[in-house]
């Protein structure tokens, strides 16, 4: 039977304090929101550092220290490769390649620069495709906190803790924006890196050390044989062999996360200056650096220090609550929650903020195009953005539970990114990179990509892992490629005055396409 902790009341305090102060930033910052500018792009004023902290700390959530921690305890260090070689060297890309493209043409979304690229049918099935998944990917953190660790730990009913997130993520953001967001993500960064850094250090201690650590779990039989090998064989039946991790995480699902998905572009977009979007996106890259110290060393230590209490653990995705529940004191284990609750609050919020971006822009205002024949303006798409801001979290906190049904969080995830971003950054790369694509090349390149995805997918035995997750992302992205050029070569080249500003040359050298597409962005 499971013996539930009773929280001592400084943790509770370290923990009121944090929400508390999460909850007046928040709060404070709404007070600069008066158009859609400074609620999805913060009035173009973020600082680098501002940048750096938010990237970090809104992609590195409850998700990872409970799913890479899992991987570790179950794979070994293999899993800390997606953030090594699936952050670092696709962050230092986007920042030099994508991020000041994007920067200098005033797009607020991805999909957006796609519509404007190919044609408004690639724009809202990209944005109907990320809406999606970051619905899901809001339930999959609301949920994984709620049950996966506090539930496992403290023996509260998860819808609860489901709520009070929810209930408090979804107001500063409703209020602030990504200024709101931002601003708290600095604050929830520290938290985080001294939570983390402390549930290592006292798992190290817990074992003896590294070498003692590394011992006892290469002793404890073949089956931890490559637990400390970072790039596996081919042959292996663990889910992340080198050829997956170097050619589908490496160059397709780590540059499509970093280069592509909206939720960390989104603060580059926001940046006062295009030097302050670069060293953004270079300092987070750094700062992500030491996360897998973090989230992937504890899973390790774990599997010593659950062996010499005879208890093994079949839920990969219980260690890390396990491990705060039975190793933590008072005090400690009010900041790592604290932590945690940092980890998945600015998640949320950066999530939030960047659905309501998308919905806004690429879905709603095309929709309002139609039938009013004008753009919304700057109160109503303000105001469209907070309604799709509550909803969103609503929504998110409504169905959570459904996510109980599914095993290996941080993989499911990953399985669902892999059946469209090797064709999404496809031909947002072709769209940069190559004046010839065309929009009828863009919109086969991304429909049969996908589709591609899927069959890939279908293929009992095709892929020498147990999910294949990186052979689908790398796969696909070499047939959207191929689809892409295929028909764009067979149709009408675009154009000039339409790509005008939209390749990448234009766009960085060309001061009169600067200026066209500046106009262009007023109108």
């Amino acid at each position: 039977m499971i013996e539930y902790v009773t929280l001592h009341w400084i943790d509770m305090t370290i923990i009121g304090v944090y929400m508390v102060g999460c909850f007046a930033l928040g709060t404070y910052t709404s007070r600069y929101i008066e158009n859609a500018g400074d609620f999805f792009i913060s009035g173009k004023s973020l600082p680098f550092w501002a940048i750096a902290f938010s990237i970090v700390v809104s992609d590195i959530g409850a998700l990872d220290f409970v799913g890479v921690a899992g991987n570790a305890y179950k794979y070994g260090v293999s899993a800390a490769n997606f953030d090594w070689l699936g952050s670092m060297p696709a962050m230092v890309f986007a920042a030099f390649i994508f991020v000041p493209y994007f920067w200098r043409s005033g797009v607020f979304t991805i999909p957006e620069f796609l519509g404007r690229r190919y044609n408004s049918a690639v724009q809202i099935i990209n944005a109907l495709i990320w809406t999606s998944v970051m619905l899901l990917s809001l339930m999959i953190m609301l949920w994984t906190t709620a049950d996966d660790l506090v539930y496992t730990i403290l023996g509260y009913k998860p819808i609860y803790t489901v709520w009070i997130m929810a209930g408090v993520t979804g107001f500063y953001t409703f209020a602030g924006g990504l200024s709101a967001v931002v601003m708290t993500d600095v604050v929830q960064l520290i938290v985080m890196y001294v939570g983390g850094l402390g549930l290592l250090a006292l798992s190290l201690w817990e074992v003896g050390g590294w070498n003692i650590m590394r011992a006892k779990i290469e002793a404890l039989g073949p089956e931890y044989t490559n637990h400390f090998t970072i790039l596996l064989p081919n042959s292996t039946e663990n889910p992340f062999p080198w050829t997956g991790i170097v050619f589908g995480l490496g160059i397709v699902l780590a540059i499509a996360y970093m280069s592509g998905n909206q939720a960390i572009v989104h603060r580059t977009l926001g940046a006062r200056s295009e030097w302050d979007a670069k060293a953004g996106m270079l300092m987070a890259g750094f700062l992500k650096s030491f996360i897998p110290l973090m989230v992937a060393l504890p899973g390790l230590c774990a599997i010593v220090y659950l062996h010499e209490r005879n208890l093994v653990l079949h839920e990969q995705d219980k260690v890390i609550p396990t491990m705060i529940r039975m190793m933590l004191p008072p005090g400690l284990r009010g900041l790592m929650f604290a932590a945690l609750f940092a980890a998945l609050m600015s998640s949320i919020s950066g999530t939030l903020s960047s659905a309501s971006t998308i919905f806004v822009t690429d879905i709603f205002n095309k929709l309002w195009i139609l039938g009013k024949k004008k753009s919304l303006d700057e109160k109503q798409a303000l105001y469209v953005g907070r309604g799709f801001t509550l909803f969103l979290i609503i929504s998110s906190a409504l169905f959570a539970e459904q996510i109980s049904r599914v095993g290996g969080i941080y993989n499911f995830i990953q399985t669902i990114l892999s059946l469209f971003q090797g064709p999404s950054l496809a031909i947002l790369l072709l769209g940069i990179m190559w004046k010839r694509a065309t929009r009828w090349g863009g919109l086969a390149g991304l429909l049969l990509g996908v589709f591609f995805c899927f069959i890939l997918w279908c293929v009992p035995n095709l892929f020498p892992a147990e999910d294949p997750f990186l052979f689908v992302s790398m796969w696909s992205f070499v047939f959207s490629i191929i689809v892409t050029v295929v028909v764009s070569l067979l149709t009408p080249p675009e154009p000039e005055e339409k790509i005008r500003g939209l390749v990448w040359g234009s766009v960085v050298q060309d001061i009169k396409a600067q200026e066209a597409l500046s106009e262009r962005v007023q109108s």
